[in-house]
């Protein structure tokens, strides 16, 4: 968000009569850019937020853990002692995923960015090649070409955001061919060339050879329980670890193992882990004091319910199902669309060439609201 954010600024100066004129044709000091990024995430040093934890009283260790069994974790110390901790309560596993790199030959020993290398990156390749067509690779392009880079995406299928409603992807699509994205649809990399490292990146695709300075995978994640020791308590290495709503792993024995965020695969956004410590620590809490909780009681309730945000150009914002979901779900739909600033003029003074678009997923038979969609200049804020 804070390589978003100067992006978005400067376009909504250029896009204010007024402000405009003062910015004229400037552009971002990407020093100054990635400075301010640095500063948020205080060079990813993690030193504050740990002393912050261990001021509540935690113990912090920095080093790998696995379960060895039942309640029981050990721990490997960068120095390679071991030594084993046995949990009272409950052990929670909230590791996360990391991104799959597609079987391409030459790609993986390209060294290709992913959200990792690009959320940190140093400076702005001038020529970029994006491998995906989803949130992430759609917000990447986002950065990259608001950046200054010349950027190349691939997209599988013929769309991209396939899993939002049809005018999101339109809106997002058209948006950045108008800022010189060159997107390739039913496109897939067969063999990527790096011959010096750090050097220039030869990708084929079809029968063409596109050269850049580097590749980003935006191509899905893949979950990171393979050395958890989960076989230890009866649970297949890497794979998701199923829940129930109290968040309490599926298949093994006694209310002690707890799994939170993108480990359970019921939704990969960080916001949803956020969600997800609050319910886990609620429910330990709860059944630490001797408390039966009743089966809709301290629930994570996110299934059909997750919002989200796509921070591209106009933003897309999206709470439940989509009007395709919905049918597929079985449900009788009505929906409700308004495009803007049509349907609320005012918003016309908020930039030049305001354009926004929203609607509304309605169960015809309950008359209940099954999901929304909102498509507009910054309207994760204005939503």
């Amino acid at each position: 968000k804070s390589l978003l954010r100067p992006i978005e600024v400067l376009a909504l100066a250029k896009a204010v009569p007024g402000a405009r004129e003062a910015v004229g044709e400037g552009q971002l000091d990407v020093a100054a850019v990635f400075a301010k990024r640095d500063a948020i995430v205080d060079h990813l040093n993690d030193d504050g937020a740990t002393a912050g934890l261990q001021q509540s009283g935690l113990t912090v260790f920095h080093a790998r853990g696995r379960l060895a069994g039942q309640r029981e974790v050990t721990v490997t110390h960068p120095d390679g002692r071991e030594e084993t901790i046995r949990a009272r309560q409950a052990v929670v596993l909230a590791t996360g995923t990391r991104p799959a790199i597609p079987d391409v030959p030459g790609l993986a020993d390209a060294n290709p960015w992913t959200n990792r290398e690009l959320a940190a990156m140093t400076y702005v390749p001038p020529r970029t090649l994006i491998i995906g067509g989803g949130v992430v690779a759609v917000e990447f392009a986002t950065i990259l070409a608001g950046l200054g880079s010349k950027v190349t995406l691939l997209a599988r299928g013929d769309t991209l955001l396939r899993n939002s409603e049809t005018v999101a992807s339109e809106m997002v699509t058209e948006s950045l061919w108008r800022k010189g994205v060159d997107l390739r649809f039913h496109a897939h990399p067969s063999g990527v060339v790096r011959p010096i490292a750090g050097g220039p990146v030869s990708v084929t695709v079809g029968d063409e050879y596109i050269e850049v300075d580097e590749v980003v995978v935006a191509a899905g994640r893949v979950v990171n329980t393979d050395s958890l020791g989960l076989d230890t308590v009866g649970l297949r290495a890497g794979e998701f670890v199923a829940v129930d709503d109290h968040l309490q792993a599926l298949g093994v024995d006694g209310s002690w193992l707890y799994a939170m965020g993108d480990t359970t695969g019921r939704a990969l956004l960080s916001h949803l882990s956020q969600y997800h410590a609050v319910v886990v620590a609620d429910v330990i809490a709860a059944r630490a004091r001797g408390r039966e909780l009743a089966d809709d009681e301290l629930i994570a309730r996110d299934p059909h319910n997750l919002p989200q945000v796509v921070y591209t150009d106009p933003q897309v914002i999206e709470v439940g199902r989509t009007e395709s979901q919905a049918r597929a779900d079985g449900f009788t739909v009505t929906t409700s669309t308004a495009r803007y600033p049509e349907a609320v003029p005012d918003l016309a003074i908020f930039r030049d060439g305001f354009d926004a678009w929203a609607k509304l997923v309605i169960d015809a038979d309950t008359d209940t609201l099954l999901g929304a969609t909102f498509v507009g200049p910054e309207f994760a804020e204005l939503a």
